[in-house]
């Protein structure tokens, strides 16, 4: 079996006469934390929503866990789960409930033991039977994402899991993805947040006008750098500054 959890060759999307994609590339292999960064409007969410089996690719070939989205969206759809920019919670109902639901929904065996062990997993057992319209906006999210857990998908797309959050509440979420990754689940993660993706990919591409720009871990991003010559410390670039400057070169070309 392919140790490729995602493989995406040339993908293609318009809107109307605007073109969003113009031929992106990208793989991302089992167990791995792969960030998709960009600006606001650069494709992220379009990519995403053809991956998860959404939309439709104008070109193109994407798999996901060696399933092909197109043609065996159905398989594609078993082995995802997708977390989006807004909790896609019911508010009147608790935390358990909102669970047991998707639990039931997805035909879990043991559903309620399957649901105590995320509410503990996530730290939500003393709120567990709060309505969720109560929670804050970090645990709406851990909420979220423990929902998205259900039926244990082999891959996770978390589209700007932090947005709108605190500090506080930003981190919670970082914790919980890498705990995520370490048991095994592969994450794409997209993020106009670059501290996010410095936190937490193994490797990160960074989207902009609609093309892959590059692709590395964050010690390769780094090294495209010239070391800064500096008479007392050598100061780190960090990911913003190396996001900025490989922007500019590409729109100077």
């Amino acid at each position: 079996m392919s140790n490729t959890a995602i493989s995406v060759k040339g993908l293609k999307k318009s809107f109307k006469d605007k073109e969003v994609l113009k031929g992106v590339d990208f793989e991302v292999r089992q167990g791995e934390i792969f960030a998709l960064l960009g600006s606001n409007g650069a494709g992220k969410t379009t990519t995403v929503n053809i991956l998860s089996t959404q939309m439709k690719p104008d070109g193109g070939e994407v798999s996901i866990c060696s399933f092909d989205v197109q043609r065996q969206s159905d398989q594609v759809r078993q082995s995802i789960s997708l977390t989006g920019q807004f909790a896609a919670l019911d508010g009147m109902l608790t935390g358990r409930e909102n669970l047991m639901m998707i639990a039931k929904l997805r035909g879990v065996s043991k559903p309620a033991q399957v649901v105590e062990n995320l509410l503990t997993k996530f730290s939500l057992t003393d709120a567990a039977n709060r309505r969720a319209d109560q929670y804050s906006g970090g645990m709406k999210r851990r909420l979220d994402i423990a929902m998205s857990l259900i039926g244990k998908p082999e891959v996770i797309f978390l589209d700007e899991p932090t947005t709108g959050l605190d500090p506080e509440a930003r981190i919670e979420v970082w914790n919980t993805v890498k705990e995520l990754a370490d048991s095994g689940t592969t994450i794409l993660l997209t993020t106009q947040y670059l501290e996010e993706a410095e936190q937490l990919a193994d490797r990160i591409a960074i989207l902009h006008d609609g093309k892959i720009i590059t692709t590395g871990t964050l010690t390769e991003l780094k090294a495209m750098f010239p070391p800064v010559k500096v008479e007392y410390i050598e100061k780190q670039p960090t990911l913003e500054e190396i996001f900025l400057a490989i922007i500019s070169k590409k729109v100077e070309m």
